[in-house]
């Protein structure tokens, strides 16, 4: 029930952003969602896209001279309403469970909002969820937005 997600290291200077989008653009991928963390020397761009582009996303990436790699994470749906984060929050952090980063998913249904989680323990992470009646998002559900 885990989500593959891609991260993507690439230095902290002008343009290299809009190089590694164009680079994958250009080849046909579409990400699906992305997020940035950056220090003063390089930034971690962490992309989701369709299963069937995995490989050729790192194969692309990795001949334009970056450095790639795959990892898991937890998709989950959240009402789209007051408190619908708070309760993903409080199951993980009632079983103990670190967030070590999260962001959004798009999704065109306007009643549920879908967002990444990268927890500390991700078994632990998807056992927590479900046991609290979270829906998690499945890499096959992913792959028919």
């Amino acid at each position: 029930m885990f989500v593959s997600q891609i991260s993507i290291f690439l230095e902290n200077v002008r343009g290299s952003l809009r190089n590694m989008t164009e680079l994958l653009g250009e080849k046909g991928i579409n990400l699906l969602a992305l997020t940035i963390a950056d220090t003063s020397g390089f930034g971690i761009i962490r992309v989701i896209v369709k299963s069937e582009d995995i490989d050729s996303t790192l194969s692309v990436l990795h001949q334009g001279g970056y450095i790639a790699k795959t990892n898991k994470v937890i998709g989950v749906r959240v009402p789209h309403k007051p408190m619908g984060l708070a309760k993903v929050m409080a199951a993980l952090d009632d079983a103990g469970i670190s967030i070590e980063y999260s962001y959004s998913f798009y999704r065109s249904n306007f009643e549920e909002a879908c967002i990444i989680i990268r927890p500390s323990d991700i078994e632990g992470g998807i056992s927590a969820l479900q046991k609290a009646g979270i829906n998690i998002l499945s890499q096959t559900e992913i792959d028919a937005i």
